[in-house]
């Protein structure tokens, strides 16, 4: 009873956050829906600098009510096209690698949901970032492996490059239900952003604390908190409630 209570006080959270668009992508035919570009990606062609960037979108089916899923798109100094790592479980079962590379633009539509840019990085110094990430990316220590709940999952591995990687100063929204997944099933590690120390049970129970994240609690993959730096609450589900 508990748990029904809370999944439909979730439930209600989300379309409150998302709207009918969201509702339509849990019961409707996903797979049918937008997946062009959204715009947000600066056109390699005409422009020279290193990019680096993270994006973060509502997942697909039933898994969207209450998580993301999410991907980085890196593109080095007069480079001509985007390379986009992320990490996906369709397939895995049958053998398909867990990293996907290029499978679709940098910054497009994930079935339907807008993605929101969580980082965006150009200019002079990214170059040696670009090289950080794909350093990273080859040392993940599960690219054929995929667990929706509580990870390792996508957005285990934007953690993880993140954490690889903290000049990215990597906010993971608190919808990015995988993050706090340790590798190794540590016990402590740095936060995504690199900021700060987290405890974690197997991203199962948790703590964590830093500059980016601020404050955050986690209760069998849900987490709660406070961001500091740019006051708001933050909360399963719905995400940040606060500043932008």
């Amino acid at each position: 009873m508990l748990t029904t209570g809370l999944f439909l006080l979730l439930f209600l959270l989300f379309l409150a956050g998302v709207g009918c668009s969201g509702l339509e992508r849990v019961t409707g035919r996903w797979w049918e829906l937008r997946g062009d570009s959204s715009d947000q990606a600066p056109d390699p062609i005409s422009t020279s600098e290193a990019v680096i960037q993270v994006y973060a979108a509502r997942a697909v089916g039933w898994r969207g009510i209450l998580a993301v899923h999410t991907w980085i798109a890196v593109k080095p100094s007069d480079a001509p096209a985007y390379t986009r790592y992320e990490v996906m479980g369709f397939g895995v079962g049958r053998g398909a690698p867990a990293i996907r590379v290029n499978r679709t633009g940098p910054d497009n539509y994930w079935f339907g949901s807008r993605p929101e840019l969580l980082v965006d990085r150009r200019g002079p110094g990214v170059d040696e970032l670009v090289a950080e990430v794909e350093a990273a990316v080859k040392a993940y220590p599960y690219p054929t492996s995929y667990r929706t709940w509580p990870g390792p999952n996508s957005n285990t591995f934007t953690a993880y490059v993140g954490r690889a990687v903290p000049g990215l100063r990597l906010d993971l929204p608190s919808t990015a239900i995988g993050k706090d997944y340790l590798p190794g099933a540590a016990l402590a590690g740095l936060t995504p952003s690199g900021t700060g120390v987290q405890l974690s049970l197997v991203g199962l129970a948790g703590v964590l604390v830093g500059w980016e994240e601020g404050f955050e609690v986690n209760v069998l993959g849900l987490a709660f908190g406070v961001d500091v730096k740019r006051p708001a609450l933050k909360l399963p589900a719905i995400g940040r409630l606060g500043m932008p």
